[in-house]
């Protein structure tokens, strides 16, 4: 099953010429998701090649600009390209408020159903399921109510050893029994075990969404063990003063955040117009935790 990243920005408030404010697109099992959507997402999705009229949901973490101001705008070319299929958005309360007046002001009737969910929970929640993965979220410390994202896969069905089955001639109408664990019992009575019929399915995946929050030990419960981090990493260790007073985090406390929460991977994005090179953050970030990698526009990760 595809369960894909495709980093459609990289850099936080100020766009660069290489780099785009925050936005990230997740396929899962081809049902695209959109997490966040700066000022111009939606070019990033033609020049990366998504067909934009499949993303399905759109999660916004915060309401600072470079990580909702392409919104508007997206949703108006799905309307113009005749959309008709619903789409679903969850963000902060206040976005809707925002969206009607935007919608009203340009006397715009979408073609399409928009349904909002507002992220109100100050806790660990549950915001979406479908039978391929579950999403949850989770809040962020910021200067702005602020949350984090989680997906994850939910368990897959165990794997049919055909070569057995088939020279055993098990109905096919049985099999789907098989994969969710049952024994089998053949015709003169004798009861096969599932392990000798099945193989191990392959482990769920998870991917965390952490933008913009200072360092919060707090949130390792809910991204403990995931496959990939992704964390933001505004700055490097020798501004953490200026880290914390814009309620940022640094590279290096990305990092040990991904080792204390025993994580697969990290992704460290986000970064501040400052640094046109990358390295010394990625050089930091690795100092304390080897498996960090950099976030790149239109970089794609299988996870």
């Amino acid at each position: 099953m595809t369960f894909s990243l495709t980093i459609l920005g990289s850099n936080s408030a100020i766009p660069s010429l290489t780099r785009n404010p925050s936005a990230h697109l997740l396929n899962v099992n081809e049902r695209l998701f959109l997490i966040d959507c700066a000022e111009g997402t939606q070019l990033q999705i033609r020049k990366f090649h998504v067909h934009f009229q499949r993303i399905e949901r759109i999660f916004i973490s915060h309401l600072h600009g470079d990580h909702f101001f392409g919104l508007i705008g997206l949703l108006n070319s799905l309307h113009l390209l005749g959309r008709k299929e619903e789409l679903h958005l969850y963000g902060p309360p206040l976005l809707k408020d925002i969206l009607d007046l935007q919608l009203e002001a340009s006397k715009t009737v979408l073609n399409y159903p928009l349904f909002f969910q507002p992220l109100s929970s100050p806790g660990y929640e549950l915001i979406y399921g479908n039978e391929k993965v579950s999403v949850f979220s989770f809040p962020l410390t910021h200067s702005v109510p602020t949350w984090g994202f989680i997906f994850r896969e939910k368990e897959h069905l165990r794997k049919i050893r055909k070569e057995i089955t088939e020279k055993m001639k098990i109905p096919f109408s049985y099999l789907l029994k098989l994969k969710m664990g049952e024994d089998y019992t053949d015709p003169s009575g004798k009861v096969y075990r599932n392990e000798e019929l099945t193989a191990d399915p392959p482990s769920p995946k998870s991917f965390a969404y952490c933008s913009d929050t200072l360092y919060d030990e707090k949130i390792i419960p809910y991204i403990h063990d995931c496959d990939l981090l992704y964390h933001e990493a505004t700055f490097m260790q020798d501004m953490l003063q200026s880290a914390k007073d814009k309620m940022h985090s640094t590279a290096m406390e990305a990092a040990w955040m991904a080792k204390k929460a025993h994580v697969k991977k990290l992704l460290i994005g986000h970064f501040s117009a400052r640094y046109d090179d990358l390295q010394p953050l990625l050089d930091e970030a690795q100092s304390v935790f080897p498996g960090t990698i950099l976030a790149e526009d239109g970089m794609s990760i299988n996870i």
